[in-house]
């Protein structure tokens, strides 16, 4: 009984906790109203030129390959908590390794229902994109991802506030100031950038379409340009070479639905997430970070349910319908 009403009283004081921090953080926001970045689809140099390319020409670095580096080290201390509990001789617990663990079953189950035998080969892919794209979704929810960074001077901006004369200074909104500077984060979400989400477009349909010449051969290719029926029988030959066609179609189309449901749905986060600091600070962006959250999940299972179903169905080709031809019943006459 005493133990149940210390975790009641410990319960409670962390409620008062968190309600005074919203309350200073809503006073800090009226007094200092934070500072917008700059909302642009093309993402921000912080450095560079760090070397020259003979075909692209200047590197530089930008906020955006910085969110993808930090990305990648998110990931791999994901990977390494993992590889702690599966070593570990206890049942995994409440540890972020744990957790991950679990998502890993849950994966590998849907991976299982699909792809048949084949979830070995492409359960990988699947959670690898699913994971990869999960963590550069929720990367924008992170404090001072994008609210830290470097000013530059820029035609429409803000103006630096002194508020105690060499100690402390902000910065804030002013039509009328002589030199206006504008906010270029260190960071950025890669899911806001389109260079990352075509790149990753791009790999998911090459990775399907290589697995599929992998587990097929060249018979594969005959998805995509279908002429063996085209002299044998004209007629069906040649909506046979039609429907290749369309199939040829449909696969480049993919990398333009991949690019665009990601980004768009990411970056229109961003911008919601960043007006409705402006109007209703704190109490306005906790219920759009909720929704972020939401969308940032979806975004990253559909991603990679697609990319599994794809690759299932290219690895698998004929096999699955030969499958279907076998379990159809047979005809049986009767007398």
């Amino acid at each position: 009984m005493r133990k149940i009403k210390k975790h009641q009283h410990r319960h409670g004081l962390f409620r008062w906790i968190a309600l005074a921090l919203l309350v200073l953080t809503g006073l800090a926001a009226f007094f200092i109203p934070p500072v917008q970045p700059d909302i642009e689809a093309a993402s921000a140099e912080v450095a560079g030129p760090l070397f020259n390319l003979p075909v692209i020409g200047d590197f530089y670095l930008t906020n955006s390959l910085i969110g993808i580096l930090l990305v990648d080290l998110i990931i791999v201390g994901l990977a390494l908590a993992v590889r702690k509990t599966l070593k570990s001789s206890n049942i995994p617990g409440k540890s972020i390794g744990g957790v991950i663990v679990a998502i890993l079953e849950v994966l590998f189950d849907l991976t299982e229902k699909t792809a048949g035998k084949w979830a070995k080969k492409v359960f990988p892919w699947f959670a690898t994109i699913t994971l990869t794209v999960l963590v550069a979704n929720l990367l924008d929810l992170m404090p001072g991802i994008e609210g830290i960074g470097l000013l530059v001077p820029s035609a429409s901006g803000y103006v630096i506030k002194t508020l105690i004369p060499g100690v402390l200074s902000t910065i804030t909104r002013q039509a009328d100031a002589a030199q206006l500077y504008s906010l270029v984060t260190f960071v950025r979400s890669p899911s806001t950038d389109l260079n990352f989400t075509l790149a990753l477009g791009l790999i998911s349909v090459i990775s399907i379409q290589v697995m599929g010449l992998r587990y097929q051969g060249f018979i594969y290719s005959k998805r995509f340009f279908n002429v063996s029926t085209l002299f044998s029988k004209p007629g069906l030959g040649v909506m046979d070479f039609m429907v290749s066609v369309l199939e040829l179609i449909s696969e480049f189309a993919k990398i333009i639905s991949f690019t665009f449901r990601l980004f768009g749905s990411i970056f229109a986060g961003m911008v919601l997430l960043a007006l409705s600091g402006t109007f209703i600070p704190v109490i306005g962006q906790s219920g759009v970070m909720l929704f972020e959250l939401f969308m940032g999940l979806i975004q990253a299972l559909v991603f990679g349910l697609l990319t599994m179903v794809f690759m299932s169905q290219a690895i698998r080709g004929e096999e699955q319908e030969e499958t279907q031809k076998d379990e159809r019943p047979i005809p049986v006459v009767e007398g």
